[in-house]
């Protein structure tokens, strides 16, 4: 029988007798990475933009915290890289790094032209706040905590202008169509399916996958819902390389009420002076860094699942008094919103919070213009793995990584200009045998709680083996059928990017950045590379710090 895990395609199909429908470019994901990837390629592509439900439902939109920007007076692009690169714990691309910081000032620069609301000091100029593991102020919000729906507000309103632009939302990009009909194999489309229309191809001469990250295989996440780790899932079918995947950054603080989703509590309230203390009010960061607070968010995270191990206590308080009820509702007012709905007065009350999963730091290994080594399939924002945050992500560079890679992209894509591919026909079968009835639900809230309990903020040996066992009992069950929507399409994906990051940690057998190995504690000089994964090859290859973005390489 033929396995999902073992299979190129989730699903059977003849593309004969499905629709079809053409495009230059297919970008999947609606977040800041794909809407800057669309914007980009202006009116000079046919594009279409796949968002797997509303355009605006993404991590993007969901971004409390700000854009890292070295605009100041005060403030360089060099202090900006040293910032980037001593968060990243050795694994930075250092040039990479560098396009980032020197492009995304102009990319901010940018947004400011197109309209984007940014937060403004007293003289009109756009105010810089202060987040962990920046030693200057250079970050910029809008209205305190919305940083990110206005930025999705913006980009989707300048997207809806483009005249060649078609949206797709609300469509399940279930995998990635090869051409292996020559020597060289090229992404040619994708296979699609919406609740209206059903299965169809999007033949395309690009596809840019833009799908975010994979929060959602953590039981504590500060992700959205589709945050299931397709992108990276069809990219590894498809025969691209992965890397990086044991480094997921969990932020330190989300709101911790029991029944309560996880609501981030934006890093920006650390940066205006709040302190995470325990039950006695002590700073829980005393004697850990000299930073306090506001350290990186790999070594706040750590110390706060250290103390809870320490104390037996469920989470602990962040405490924002000293800015009065008053100046917190003016800062940040949607946080207070939210809090006041539990009750809760940051002016008065110490707020009760716990890490969650946050960031995928890894991903589809690209070069420094998002190509993949599968010619025509293009990788950007967090679904990408290009070096540029190393083993763990400085605040706020993430949306900026979105703007300067989606850009990026776009460019590569034109100047590429790749033929189109299909349409050929593509027979994909699956031997199917009768089956039990499986309960899906049971399976996806099993792994979530396997994840956060063994692959979480700290790790063992012995607790990721489990888990490996785990994911070959679950894939008995799940991964041998064939769906028909997406809530079985995302089972899988999850356990395929589960695995796959689950078996990178238990290779990695040091403590770097948001990895963190209680059996294997300190850093070792002889793993300071990047472990890279492949369809098809068994077991894992390194790729050296200054070698991750060369995609030729990675060929077959």
């Amino acid at each position: 029988m033929s396995h999902a895990a073992d299979r190129t395609l989730l699903i059977p199909f003849r593309s004969n007798l499905l629709p079809q429908i053409f495009c230059d470019t297919v970008v999947v994901g609606s977040g800041v990475a794909g809407l800057r990837t669309a914007i980009g390629l202006g009116d000079q592509h046919d594009v279409i933009l796949i968002a797997k439900e509303a355009i605006d439902l993404s991590n993007t939109s969901w971004a409390q915290g700000g854009i890292a920007a070295a605009l100041a007076p005060h403030d360089t692009v060099d202090n900006h890289i040293a910032d980037t690169l001593e968060a990243g714990a050795g694994l930075c691309e250092p040039d990479v790094v560098r396009v980032l910081v020197e492009q995304g000032a102009e990319e901010v620069s940018q947004l400011l032209t197109w309209g984007m609301r940014v937060d403004r000091d007293p003289a009109g100029a756009p105010a810089m706040g202060l987040e962990g593991g920046h030693h200057h102020h250079r970050i910029l919000h809008t209205d305190g905590d919305a940083t990110g729906s206005e930025l999705a507000r913006c980009l989707i309103e300048r997207v809806r202008t483009l005249p060649k632009l078609r949206i797709f939302d609300r469509c399940f990009a279930i995998d990635v169509l090869v051409d292996t009909r020559r020597q060289q194999r090229r992404a040619a489309g994708i296979v699609s399916w919406h609740p209206r229309y059903g299965l169809q191809i999007i033949w395309a001469k690009s596809v840019v996958v833009a799908t975010g990250g994979s929060g959602q295989l953590w039981r504590e996440t500060s992700n959205p819902r589709v945050a299931t780790g397709d992108g990276v899932a069809m990219a590894w079918r498809a025969g691209a390389t992965l890397a990086d995947l044991e480094f997921m950054q969990f932020h330190p603080t989300t709101l911790y009420v029991a029944g309560a989703p996880r609501h981030l509590i934006s890093e920006a309230v650390r940066g205006e002076g709040a302190i995470l203390v325990d039950r006695k009010g002590h700073s829980i960061m005393d004697g850990v860094d000299d930073r306090g607070s506001l350290a990186t968010r790999d070594v706040v995270s750590r110390a706060i699942m250290q103390h809870l191990a320490a104390t037996g206590e469920s989470h602990v308080l962040l405490d924002a008094r000293a800015m009065g009820g008053e100046g917190f509702r003016k800062r940040f007012p949607g946080l207070a919103r939210m809090l006041g709905g539990f009750g809760l007065d940051p002016g008065h009350d110490l707020i009760p919070v716990h890490p969650a999963a946050h960031y995928c730091v890894g991903g589809v290994r690209t070069d420094r213009n998002g190509r993949t080594d599968l010619d025509n399939l293009y990788a950007c924002g967090e679904v990408a793995a290009t070096g540029v945050h190393g083993a763990n992500r400085l605040a706020s560079n993430s949306l900026l990584e979105g703007l300067v890679f989606g850009a990026r992209v776009a460019e590569a894509i034109l100047h590429d200009d790749a033929p189109q591919a299909g349409p050929f026909t593509l027979v994909h079968e699956v031997e199917q045998q009768d089956r039990g009835e499986l309960d899906l639900s049971d399976i996806r809230s099993s792994l979530r709680s396997a994840m956060w309990r063994n692959m979480g903020v700290e790790r063992t040996g012995t607790r990721l083996q489990d888990v490996l066992g785990m994911f070959d009992f679950w894939n008995r069950y799940a991964m041998d059928r064939v769906f028909e929507n997406p809530e079985g399409w995302e089972v899988q994906n999850m356990l395929t990017v589960g695995r796959l990051a689950t078996q990178a940690a238990l290779t990695r057998t040091e403590s770097r950045g948001t990895h963190g190995r209680a059996d294997f504690p300190a850093v070792d000089s002889n793993l300071c590379g990047h472990l890279l994964w492949r369809y098809g090859q068994s077991g894992h290859a390194w790729a050296s710090v200054g070698a991750l973005a060369d995609v030729r390489a990675a060929r077959p």
